[in-house]
């Protein structure tokens, strides 16, 4: 039987389409987990930053701005600090595990969360740390430099997008209540001004060589 065997050898079975299918399937879906790794793993190194650069403009800002009760000041730099800690938490946090897919995952929630409630905190800023009367240039300096400054390091729009828009609807509001000098066309100009960012951010986003799909998560 075995030198029949031998003399006849069997074909060797071909794989089916559909497992070949499915090999396919299984390459593109580990290549596509492997990128977002990639990005989310960049993510994380330049989270770092962020959170240390958004104190400093915290502190510069109160520098800058006379006539504004002490208080008021130090309640915001405190909602700032807590921003940097909660960000820097996170990202000592996922660097425990820094290329585990679930733990990348994981942190880029947390700091979309962490994030949207920069915004807020900063944008609070337009009311407890900038005196009545701030003229229009400077109230676009105070919500458009911190965006390109996350923009920049995060380079993620996403990410841009969840600190950017709380920060232009509080200034723009502040523009109107507090009210800061152009009253109704500073609020407009906030608002071009941010939006300007965004599409800035947007726009490089899809130039050839850029990264490509947002690294952020959606929030839970």
């Amino acid at each position: 039987m075995v030198a029949i065997t031998k003399l006849f050898p069997q074909p060797e079975r071909q794989p089916k389409s559909d497992e070949r299918g499915g090999a396919i399937a299984r390459l593109k879906l580990l290549h596509a987990e492997a990128e977002e790794t990639a990005r989310l793993a960049n993510l994380l190194g330049r989270s770092l930053h962020a959170g240390i650069v958004l104190p400093v403009l915290g502190i510069v800002t109160v520098g800058l701005a006379d006539e504004v009760n002490p208080a008021a000041q130090l309640v915001w730099c405190g909602f700032v600090a807590a921003v940097a800690t909660a960000m820097l938490i996170a990202y000592r946090h996922a660097m425990k595990k820094p290329f585990e897919h679930a733990a990348l995952r994981d942190f880029a929630k947390d700091l979309s969360a962490i994030l949207l409630f920069a915004g807020f905190a900063w944008g609070a800023g337009a009311f407890l740390a900038l005196p009545v009367g701030t003229s229009a240039v400077a109230a676009i300096v105070f919500a458009a430099a911190p965006a390109v400054v996350i923009a920049y390091l995060l380079r993620d729009r996403q990410a841009l997008y969840l600190f950017l828009a709380p920060v232009a609807a509080l200034t723009s509001a502040a523009c109107l209540m507090k009210p800061f000098a152009g009253g109704i066309l500073a609020a407009l100009l906030v608002a071009c001004g941010c939006a300007a960012v965004a599409g800035v951010t947007l726009y490089l986003s899809r130039m050839p060589g850029a990264a490509g799909r947002p690294a952020m998560l959606s929030l839970p």
